[in-house]
C-alpha cells in the first residue's frame, strides 16, 4: 500500500539564536538548506503522488529543495473560488510536477506572547517554572498561545480527512512541517500518550517513514528520542 514520509524542516535562522518562532515566518539558515539537500537523498527512493506542507517558509523551502533534487516541480494548489478561472490552469500538473497543498493546519504551535523572544528573555519575563510548564506540559499554554494539545487538535482533522485517506488508497505522500505538529501526527499513528509526546525529539530534516499495510501504520525508517532537550 502507500507510504507516508514525515520531514521536520531544516534549521531556521531563529533556531540559531534560540528564539521562540511559532507562526513567525523565519527562513532556513545555511545549515538548514544543507540539511534539506541531504534529506533529499533519503527521500529519493519514493515516487510521490502529492506533498503537504504548512503556510510557513521554512517548511515550504525544505520541501522544494527535496523535490528539486528529484527533478520534480512542486505546484502549489489554490482553491479560492474567487480565482477559479485562473487556478484551473495554475493548479494543473504535468508528469514531472507534483501537487503541493499548503495549510495553516500544519503550522508550528502558536506561541503567543513568547514569539520572537529568546528563550532566556522569556524566562526572565515570565519565570523559568512557567516556561518549563508551557514547553513540557501537553495542556498548559503561554499567554495568547496554543497548548500542545490544541496544536494537535488543529492538525488531526486535516490529517484524517486529507492525508491518510490518500496513503490508504496506496499513494506515497510526503509531509514537511514542524516539530510540534509532526508530533501530533506521530502521536496518532503510534498511539503515544500525552506524557510521552511532549518529550519526543524529532531530528531536523531527517525523514520518518511509515508503511501502511492491512489497516496499520508501521514505522519502517527514522528514529526519534523520548528525551527532548529544552534548547
Amino acid at each position: 500500500m502507500g507510504v507516508l514520509v514525515l520531514v521536520r524542516h531544516g534549521e531556521s535562522r531563529w533556531n540559531l539564536c534560540n528564539r521562540f518562532t511559532g507562526w513567525i515566518d523565519v527562513p532556513l539558515s545555511i545549515k538548514g538548506i544543507e540539511e534539506a539537500e541531504a534529506c533529499a537523498i533519503h527521500c529519493k527512493k519514493y515516487s510521490y503522488a502529492a506533498a503537504f506542507t504548512s503556510d510557513l517558509t521554512r517548511a515550504q523551502s525544505t520541501l522544494l529543495i527535496i523535490l528539486s533534487q528529484q527533478e520534480r516541480t512542486g505546484i502549489f494548489q489554490h482553491d479560492d473560488p474567487k480565482y477559479s478561472h485562473w487556478t484551473h490552469s495554475s493548479n494543473r500538473c504535468g508528469s514531472d510536477d507534483l501537487p503541493i497543498y499548503a495549510t495553516s493546519a500544519l503550522n508550528e504551535r502558536y506561541y503567543g506572547a513568547l514569539q520572537g523572544l529568546e528563550k532566556h528573555e522569556a524566562e526572565a519575563e515570565y519565570g523559568a517554572e512557567n516556561i518549563l510548564a508551557w514547553r513540557r506540559s501537553y495542556r498548559a499554554k503561554p499567554p495568547g498561545g496554543e497548548s500542545l494539545a490544541e496544536a494537535h487538535a488543529r492538525t488531526t482533522p486535516f490529517l484524517l480527512t486529507e492525508i491518510l485517506p490518500r496513503v490508504e488508497r496506496g499513494e506515497n505522500i510526503i509531509v514537511t512541517a514542524h516539530g510540534n505538529t509532526l508530533r501530533g501526527i506521530i502521536k496518532h499513528l503510534e498511539g503515544l500518550s500525552d506524557e510521552q509526546i511532549a518529550f519526543v525529539d524529532l531530528p531536523e530534516a531527517m525523514p520518518i517513514i511509515y508503511d501502511y499495510q492491512a489497516g496499520k501504520y508501521t514505522r519502517i525508517e527514522g528514529e526519534y528520542e523520548l528525551n527532548r532537550p529544552l534548547r
